[in-house]
């Protein structure tokens, strides 16, 4: 079993001056340039939070997007942002509409995630500490998620690919692209985040999905789950040697909100026994999660998953001994060994955030350090 690491999922609150910037650049009164500038700053305060706090992974915060996975999206060529009929449902609330959509074959040559991985990394560098950078992106899954989301975006697609084997093609040689470019600039730990399994284990979806397409619920999750499973495989049984592949499962993040509902049973196998990561970021931090016997489908035991007990979300503090609690329960499904913690998602998915302070986010991550050195140390 590889060794297991303080880290966060990915994404931190926005500082004011940074959203007020992002606020200027929108309604054109700041210019590209300038915006970068504030990132630049923003990033590299945030980092050093980040290392004061005892990370030993850490990452950019996602501060140069608004999405943890559209911008992404964006930087492909062959792919358009636009704005669709509405935006994703959340539990009380919607998001904007932005979306991606197809224009074109998709290619991953030049893409800007690049270059803003470069800018971490030469940072952290920097600091001659032993602390890494790595870096987030959305799944595969989540890509092909996004360009079938509604019939507007299907004729789209149906018009580039006829043939949906070319756009998987297509979708692997893309992402590998990228990711090669970010491993050549330095990348050793890639953290793919996906709300694609998290979709499959809710059954409102499920039912929702197959009376539009004229399929049971268990058909729905079996032929998703599997086109899921190959489009994230296709790419990371593919990445180059020594670059460690970790996923973080969600059920939405938005606005201290979520979008899905389920255990982990239904997908259990695909997504823990088959899916080629090593380390998996997992939400259970309330009843929504369902409980840990899935848990008992890492087989391999070179795997970890990671517990996401203490939530995002919301700033009230967990009980230390309760989240103790918590793992002694899913060591009875898993070894010690393979168990370890974080948080249960970002604290801004998207650049709105979570609805909690900054200094309540530092909190929570002081936290998870203090049951790492209970349970572990």
């Amino acid at each position: 079993m590889g060794k297991k690491y303080f880290e966060h999922v990915g994404s931190f609150l926005r500082p004011e001056i940074l959203q007020k910037a992002r606020q200027a650049f929108e309604s054109g009164q700041l210019s590209s340039e300038d915006l970068k500038v504030v990132e630049d700053i923003a990033i590299k305060d945030l980092v050093d939070k980040q290392i004061a706090a005892g990370l030993e992974k850490v990452t950019d915060g996602e501060f140069r997007r608004a999405y943890w996975h559209l911008d992404f999206f964006w930087g492909f060529a062959g792919v358009d942002h636009i704005q669709a009929s509405s935006g994703y449902h959340f539990h009380g609330e919607e998001t904007k509409p932005d979306s991606a959509i197809l224009s074109g074959k998709i290619s991953g040559e030049d893409h800007p995630f690049v270059e803003a991985y470069r800018f971490l990394k030469n940072y952290v560098d920097a600091k001659e500490v032993e602390v890494e950078a790595k870096y987030t992106i959305p799944a595969p899954s989540q890509f092909y998620f996004e360009l079938i989301r509604d019939e507007e975006h299907v004729a789209k697609l149906n018009s580039i690919y006829p043939d949906h084997e070319e756009l998987y093609a297509d979708i692997k040689a893309a992402y590998l692209q990228v990711i090669s470019d970010l491993v050549d600039a330095g990348l050793k730990t890639l953290q793919v985040d996906d709300c694609t399994w998290g979709v499959l284990v809710d059954d409102n979806f499920l039912t929702t999905w197959g009376r539009i397409n004229g399929q049971s619920k268990e058909e729905v999750r079996e032929e998703l789950s599997a086109l899921f499973l190959k489009l994230n495989n296709d790419v990371y049984e593919n990445v180059p040697e020594n670059l460690l592949v970790n996923t973080h499962v969600c059920r939405g993040n938005y606005h201290s909100t979520w979008a899905s509902s389920g255990g982990y049973h239904p997908i259990a196998k695909e997504l823990f026994a088959d899916e080629a990561a090593q380390t998996y970021f997992l939400e259970f931090d309330n009843e929504r999660s369902g409980d840990f016997s899935p848990l008992s489908e890492f087989t391999d035991p070179d795997k970890v998953a990671v517990l996401g007990l203490v939530t995002s979300k919301f700033p009230e503090l967990e009980d230390k001994e309760l989240l103790i609690a918590r793992i002694k329960e899913a060591s009875q499904y898993i070894p010690l060994e393979q168990l370890w913690i974080s948080t249960q998602c970002g604290f801004a998915s998207t650049e709105e955030g979570n609805i909690l302070t900054e200094e309540d986010q530092w909190k929570k991550l002081a936290l998870v350090k203090e049951v790492i050195d209970a349970v572990w140390e």
